[in-house]
C-alpha cells in the first residue's frame, strides 16, 4: 500500500505512528481486552485516556489552572451559538470578518445579541487580515477567527481586547505555533486539522466566563438549552452525554507524538519551514501566484492561482493540475470555489517531503504547460 500526501483543508493527515498505534490497539487497548469504540465514557478504562489528553493538551498549549478544558460536540460551527448564548449580558459584540467562518459565525450570533463588525477584509476577498491593534466598546466579547482555510490568512498579532474577553476559533491552526491562552477568554477548536478525527471540539474557556448556580458569574437565562450551557459541560468533566470517545483516545495519541518529538518549538519550526518552501517557490513562479497578502499569509492553508487570464482556459488547466497531481499521489489539490485555482493545505503532520514532492511537481508542471 501506498501511501498519498494528502493536501485536504479537513480531515487532514495523521501522524503515521499514531495510525499505528491505533490500528494496533483496536481490539484490545491498554490491556482492556476491548476498543475504545466499546468503552463506557465512565469506566475506569476510559477515565485515565480523557484525563492524560487533557493533561497533555494543557502541557502543550501551557493552559492556566483557572481555564477549564471541554471536549464536545458539533464542531466548531456549534460554537458559533454557544459563544453569543453563554456569554451575552448587555446583548452586544465585536467581529471582525476575515472569512467565510467568521462571517458564519457573525450570522449565527446575529440570532442572540446585536453585532458590531468592526474590520473585515471582504474589499479583497478576504486575501489580508484586517489590522486592528485594539478594541474598546462596551461589548460582552470580541471575536476573531486565527486562520482562514478557504482564503490562506492568519493573525499575525490579535488585537488588544482590555477587559473585554476576546474568543477565537483556532480550528485550523490550533498548536500548529505558539499562543498565550492567557490573552483569551475562549479557544475553540474543531479537532480534524491538526488535534484528531472529527468529532471532538476543544473549548478552553476561563472559569470566570462560565456562568450556572455552581459559578460566582452567575446564572444564564432559563431558555438557554441545557447541552448548550458551558457550566452543563464543566461541572460534569466533559462527562454529561457521552463524549465522542474514539476522537478523544486519537486526539491523546496524537499530542503525546507531539511531545515526544519536540512540542511546540518542534512543530513551529516544521511548519515555518514548510511554508517556506512552497511560498518561496510561488513567488518566483512565472505561471503560479499565491492570492493572500505577504504580512497575512497562513502556515496551514496556501490557495494559489495560475498566472491564465483567460477564465476557461484558466479552469481546465486547474483541472489539468489537480487530476495530474492526484496521479503522482499528491491528492485534494482543488480550491475552494471563492478563490479556485488551487488549494495545499499543509497542516501539523504534512511531513516536509510532502511538501517538496509538490514543489517539484508543480515545477514540472509549469515547465510542461507554460
Amino acid at each position: 500500500m501506498n501511501r498519498v500526501y494528502n493536501f485536504s483543508a479537513g480531515p487532514s493527515m495523521l501522524p503515521e505512528d499514531v495510525l499505528k498505534q491505533a490500528a494496533a490497539e483496536m481490539l484490545d487497548c491498554n490491556g482492556t481486552g476491548q476498543s475504545v469504540m466499546e468503552m463506557s465514557h465512565r469506566s475506569k478504562a476510559f477515565e485515565p485516556i480523557i484525563a492524560k489528553t487533557e493533561a497533555t493538551l494543557r502541557e502543550l498549549m501551557g493552559i492556566p489552572s483557572n481555564y477549564k478544558v471541554l471536549f464536545l460536540q458539533g464542531g466548531a460551527s456549534l460554537q458559533f451559538s454557544m459563544v453569543p448564548l453563554n456569554l451575552k449580558r448587555i446583548g452586544k459584540a465585536a467581529y471582525i470578518d476575515t472569512g467565510v467562518w467568521s462571517g458564519k459565525a457573525i450570522k449565527e450570533a446575529k440570532r442572540f445579541l446585536s453585532v458590531d463588525t468592526i474590520a473585515s477584509s471582504k474589499d479583497k476577498n478576504f486575501t489580508y487580515v484586517p489590522r486592528v491593534d485594539a478594541i474598546k466598546g462596551d461589548y460582552d466579547y470580541a471575536h476573531v477567527t486565527s486562520n482562514n482555510t478557504i482564503f490562506g490568512t492568519k493573525y499575525a498579532k490579535f488585537p488588544e481586547t482590555g477587559d473585554i474577553p476576546l474568543v477565537c476559533d483556532a480550528s485550523s491552526n490550533i498548536l500548529s505555533e505558539p499562543m498565550d491562552v492567557s490573552k483569551f477568554g475562549i479557544i475553540y477548536a474543531g479537532a480534524q486539522k491538526n488535534l484528531a478525527p472529527a468529532g471532538v471540539t476543544v473549548v478552553i474557556i476561563r472559569e470566570d466566563l462560565i456562568r450556572g448556580p455552581e459559578h460566582a458569574a452567575g446564572d444564564l437565562p432559563a431558555d438557554v438549552p441545557t447541552m448548550l450551557r458551558y457550566d452543563t459541560h464543566a461541572n460534569e468533566g466533559s462527562m454529561f452525554n457521552t463524549p465522542p470517545c474514539y476522537s478523544v483516545y486519537v486526539m491523546g495519541l496524537v499530542l503525546e507524538y507531539l511531545k515526544k518529538n519536540g512540542g511546540l518549538p518542534a512543530i513551529t519550526a516544521k511548519n515555518r519551514e514548510k511554508a517556506k518552501i512552497l511560498y518561496d517557490y510561488l513567488d518566483a513562479s512565472a505561471f503560479f501566484r499565491p492570492t493572500a497578502e505577504k504580512e497575512s499569509r497562513s502556515l496551514m492553508n496556501v490557495p494559489f492561482l495560475t498566472v491564465i487570464e483567460d477564465k476557461e482556459k484558466a479552469e481546465a488547466m486547474n483541472k489539468k493540475f489537480v487530476a495530474e497531481a492526484a496521479k503522482a499521489g499528491l491528492v485534494n489539490l482543488a480550491g475552494h470555489r471563492l478563490v479556485g485555482g488551487m488549494r495545499a493545505s499543509i497542516y501539523n503532520y504534512m511531513p516536509t517531503e510532502g511538501v517538496r514532492a509538490l514543489v517539484e511537481f508543480m515545477k514540472r508542471f509549469e515547465k510542461e504547460n507554460a
